[in-house]
C-alpha cells in the first residue's frame, strides 16, 4: 500500500496533505475545547469554594481543587492559564488554611505565578499581574515570609495597566490602597471595579467580587466622610 502512495498523481498527493492538515486542526481545536472547558470548571469550582463555602467544607472544598489544579497544570505545562490558576487557587487556600500549611502554600502559589509570568505575563487580561500582587501584599514580610509592598505596588500598578476596567484588578488595587491609608486612590479604583464590564461565564465570580468591592467602598467612604 505504500507504494500507492508515492505512485500516485500530484493532485492526489495534494488531497492527501490537505486531509492531513484538516484532520490536525480539528483535533487541536477539540484539544482547544477541553481545555477550555477545565479551565472555566476549576474557575467555577473556586468561586462555589471562595464564595459559598465555609469552615471545614471550605478546606475540603480547596484542598481537592487544588489537586486537580495541580494535575491541570502538570498536563498543560506550556499554558500560562493553567498555571495561573494553580496559582490562584493555592493563594485562596492559604488564605482560609490557617498559621499551619498557609506560608507553604503561598510559596506554591508564587512559584506557579511566576512561571505563568515567564510563558505569557498578558494571559487572562494581566490576571498574573493582579495575583502576584495581591499575594505579595498579604503575605507578612520581614522573617516571617515574602511580602513585600514595593512588589506588590509595581504588580497591581501592572495589573491595571493590563486591564484598567477589570473588576479583580481594580479591587485589589483599592484593597492595597486602603491598607496604605491611601483612601481617594483606593475610591477611584472602586468605582472603576463597579462599573467593570459582567463574565457572563463566571456569574458567582462576579457576584462575589461585587459583594466585596461594596464592602470596601463603605468602609472607604467612612475614611472619607462620604457616602455613595
Amino acid at each position: 500500500m505504500t507504494h500507492l502512495f508515492w505512485h500516485s498523481s500530484p493532485g492526489a498527493r495534494a488531497l492527501l496533505l490537505a486531509a492531513a492538515l484538516l484532520l490536525n486542526g480539528a483535533q487541536a481545536a477539540l484539544a482547544d475545547e477541553s481545555f477550555d472547558r477545565q479551565l472555566l470548571d476549576i474557575q467555577n469550582r473556586w468561586a462555589e469554594a471562595n464564595y459559598r463555602a465555609d469552615g471545614r467544607t471550605q478546606k475540603q472544598a480547596f484542598d481537592a481543587l487544588l489537586e486537580d489544579a495541580r494535575a491541570f497544570e502538570s498536563a498543560h505545562p506550556d499554558r500560562a492559564e493553567a498555571r495561573v490558576w494553580h496559582g490562584i487557587v493555592a493563594s485562596s487556600y492559604a488564605g482560609v488554611k490557617g498559621p499551619f500549611g498557609a506560608l507553604a502554600l503561598a510559596k506554591e502559589a508564587r512559584a506557579a505565578l511566576e512561571a505563568a509570568e515567564g510563558l505569557d505575563p498578558s494571559v487572562l487580561d494581566g490576571s498574573v499581574y493582579t495575583s502576584l500582587g495581591a499575594l505579595y501584599y498579604k503575605v507578612p514580610g520581614g522573617m516571617i515570609g515574602f511580602g513585600d509592598r514595593d512588589k506588590a505596588r509595581d504588580y497591581l500598578q501592572k495589573a491595571l495597566e493590563a486591564n484598567p476596567a477589570g473588576m479583580d484588578p481594580n479591587y485589589f488595587y483599592a484593597e492595597f490602597m486602603f491598607e496604605q491609608d491611601e483612601y481617594d486612590a483606593a475610591r477611584e479604583a472602586l468605582l472603576r471595579a463597579r462599573n467593570a464590564p459582567p463574565r457572563p461565564a463566571r456569574p458567582l465570580a462576579d457576584q462575589g467580587r461585587r459583594i466585596e468591592v461594596d464592602a470596601l467602598l463603605e468602609k472607604v467612604n467612612a475614611k472619607l466622610g462620604r457616602e455613595g
